[in-house]
């Protein structure tokens, strides 16, 4: 799908075709959409780059002019599949009179650019609007982490009393999230060093704070993605302990339980045999035999409670 957009003095606008200074968004393009695009002079490869989802981040020139920033972005999946958060390239392609935004999902940033939610926003200014995209991206980032670790701080109160892997494996989804979070951070983290390097911001005093304050945010966003991941790590070691001692406590419960309730019957076999025993002619044999039952069972359960076997 491809729309054009650009920014009037009423706010953005969708347009029928490509002018100067104008924004196009190509979400999961066809293979005539890609062939539309190449019309307009885009190199096909920076079109079909960052449509492969394995793609690094990383910067391209074309000798024409032509720039081409792979960005990785957080991508939401759902609660229900094995990996809650994943990352994904997004391509955003600089060209002399209009700027290319290539991502193979439709991605939440770019949906609040096109409805006009993001003040001060404006096509023409194409590396102003590549830095919007990168810092809403660390935001993005920071906003999952949040999410992330408070869907955690949930799980971390079930698997308290938890016998099962079941909570344990959630909080596993996690952690792999996280691990895709730090890797693409990281690698984002180089493209932007390397914009930094290259003075290509340094035109507008706005641009280069823009471009530092991207780098700040992601830079923040690295570090929380560490700090949640060491915590998630030392927590599955420890929730996995104590899966393994509750279960332990279970079965301690259940095994002395088994010894009270076997006293009963050695007591009650032994008197139920068929030769001379002790009480076989007292009137009282059956209270007798029943009261040694109740004496021993409670001696028996008195001394495990005080053993903390119970």
């Amino acid at each position: 799908m491809i729309t054009i957009w650009k920014k009037t003095d009423n706010g953005i606008r969708s347009i029928p075709e490509p002018i100067d200074g104008c924004w196009i968004n190509v979400i999961n393009p066809t293979q005539q959409e890609i062939e539309q695009l190449s019309l307009m002079k885009i190199p096909q490869d920076f079109i079909t780059y960052p449509l492969d989802v394995d793609e690094r981040p990383r910067i391209e020139r074309e000798d024409a002019g032509e720039t081409l920033i792979v960005n990785r972005i957080p991508f939401y999946e759902g609660i229900k599949p094995d990996l809650p958060y994943i990352t994904i390239p997004l391509g955003v392609i600089i060209m002399p009179n209009f700027i290319v935004t290539i991502c193979s999902r439709k991605y939440d940033i770019l949906d609040e650019f096109e409805s006009g939610r993001v003040k001060d926003l404006s096509t023409g200014k194409r590396n102003r609007f590549l830095l919007r995209i990168l810092l809403r991206t660390a935001y993005k980032y920071l906003s999952y982490l949040r999410d992330i670790n408070k869907t955690v701080e949930g799980l971390e109160d079930q698997l308290q009393l938890a016998m099962r892997n079941k909570e344990l494996l959630e909080i596993l989804k996690y952690q792999k999230s996280l691990v895709y979070f730090t890797t693409a951070l990281r690698a984002n983290q180089l493209v932007m060093e390397r914009l930094y390097r290259g003075r290509l911001f340094t035109q507008y005093p706005e641009d280069e704070d823009l471009l530092e304050d991207v780098i700040t945010e992601n830079q923040q966003a690295i570090e929380m993605t560490n700090i949640s991941s060491n915590i998630l790590s030392s927590m599955m070691d420890a929730f996995a302990s104590i899966i393994s001692n509750n279960l332990n406590m279970v079965m301690k419960f259940l095994a002395s339980i088994t010894i009270v309730l076997s006293l009963p019957t050695v007591i009650t076999s032994f008197f139920g045999m068929n030769v001379g025993l002790p009480f076989q002619a007292h009137q009282l044999a059956y209270m007798i035999i029943l009261m040694m039952i109740v004496v021993t069972s409670i001696i028996v359960v008195f001394i495990f409670m005080k053993r903390d076997w119970f």
